[in-house]
């Protein structure tokens, strides 16, 4: 990637952004014949992204046939990585200490620096139930739909499509932020498929606990009294969050399992391993809920005379929607034909959690879901994610038209982004109020 800050202007960008309100979408009234045949820019993205649609259709597919779970998306990988190479995207595979991870890079200046990111793992046992298939390629077509943009226009701009994996299991996505992968990106977006149109998710933060009992085995029938049992330790861990959850706001989630309950029915069980996830609306409640649940394991181990042992994983914040960016994306899905509830609404309906969140508290970002199962912008409640349902309509080529819809606008954001510096500065002030 070539530095160009200091380079001039090409003579036709400054008109370009003299002449960009007369363009861009600035309303929710704009029809798609009129943007695709007045707007140059949104021209240029819907042209670039419809060129390439068998051809990101046949990857969604072939990532829909090999589901791959977190860290082992090796097929994935590879096929994304040679296709943006071969599409002239700058490469660096197995990046940030992550061996399925990857950045592809675009554009002939860092100036502005739009990050877009793609999922590809699969759920054990039902595929990409999830349609991490779509949100690949979502991210693909975006990145080349910005790339032409850039091109065509000599714009003094870079684009990254970053590969991200194990957002269902281990929040790859926070790896990569930690080692380095998003440092100076002005923006970063993403897709992702669902059985609605939604521009501010309320997804979940969370963080999930294991909890080791160390108790003290003996025989369950001669001599029990010299036991101290860890699974009475574990129980009474399962039984008490049960009665902590009358006293948990409706939004707020604590669930768990108990993986390990002692090796024989004739042993007191000296170990016990148990799992827990802590969820709520903002990463702020989850961690005053985090304390009380350990109060409740602190508990259990001194009734019981227990030892313990709690281990915390990497949380998955919440997701900072930023009302710039998402106000922006809308306007482009307004024109269209998606039209949406207000943010209210749509912020009532309580998601799962994603490690994009981690990403929304450390830049400004947008993470909008796109409806798969129908065009018209109607909630369809009859199938929910992550069932063998919405594996099956992750491969269908209505989810695929949905995607492409949904890339475009996205890709424009991105545009608006580069073109007009007021808009980037009034995104970046909303997310610094948001700290």
């Amino acid at each position: 990637m070539s530095n160009n800050n200091n380079a001039s202007l090409p003579p036709a960008y400054e008109s370009l952004q003299q002449g960009m309100s007369k363009l861009l979408v600035n309303g929710s009234n704009a029809k798609l014949s009129e943007l695709w045949e007045q707007d140059e820019f949104a021209k240029t993205v819907h042209h670039a992204i419809e060129a390439v649609s068998t051809e990101l259709r046949g990857i969604s597919m072939k990532i829909h046939e090999n589901p791959e779970l977190g860290y082992e998306e090796y097929k994935a990988h590879t096929l994304l990585t040679n296709y943006l190479q071969k599409k002239g995207f700058q490469v660096q595979r197995s990046a940030f200490g992550l061996d399925t991870a990857f950045v592809a890079r675009a554009g002939n200046s860092d100036k502005v620096t739009i990050g877009i990111c793609s999922e590809y793992d699969a759920l054990p046992g039902i595929g990409h139930a999830c349609g991490h298939n779509l949100i690949a390629i979502s991210g693909v077509a975006t990145a080349i739909g910005l790339k032409a943009v850039i091109d065509k226009f000599d714009l003094q701009a870079e684009v990254k499509l970053f590969g991200t994996p194990a957002e269902e299991t281990s929040g790859g996505k926070i790896v990569m932020l930690n080692n380095g992968a998003f440092k100076d990106v002005d923006i970063c977006m993403m897709l992702h498929g669902a059985n609605a149109d939604v521009v501010f998710p309320a997804f979940l933060a969370l963080d999930t606990v294991y909890v080791e009992f160390f108790g003290k085995a003996s025989h369950a029938s001669t001599t029990p009294w010299e036991g101290i049992n860890a699974l009475d330790a574990a129980i009474m861990v399962y039984t008490n969050i049960g009665l902590m959850r009358q006293q948990m706001k409706p939004t707020q989630r604590v669930h768990g399992i108990i993986k390990d309950g002692g090796k024989a029915a004739n042993i007191i069980p000296d170990y016990t391993l148990s799992t827990y996830t802590v969820r709520a609306p903002k990463y702020a409640e989850v961690e005053v809920l985090k304390k009380r649940v350990e109060g409740i394991f602190k508990a259990a181990a001194a009734a019981t005379g227990c030892t313990m042992k709690l281990r915390w994983d990497v949380p998955y914040k919440d997701i900072l929607t930023n009302d710039a960016l998402a106000r922006k994306f809308e306007q482009y899905m307004n024109a269209q034909g998606v039209q949406y509830p207000t943010k209210e609404q749509q912020q009532s309906k309580l998601s799962g959690s994603t490690d994009m969140g981690n990403l929304t508290y450390a830049m400004p970002g947008i993470h909008p879901m796109f409806n798969i199962l129908n065009l018209e912008g109607e909630d369809d409640m009859s199938m929910g994610l992550h069932t063998k349902e919405f594996e099956n309509a992750a491969a269908q080529p209505l989810g695929h038209i949905a995607t492409l819809r949904a890339a475009k606008s996205l890709a424009m954001t991105g545009v608006e982004c580069i073109l007009d510096p007021e808009l980037l500065k009034k995104v970046k002030r909303e997310f610094e109020a948001s700290q």
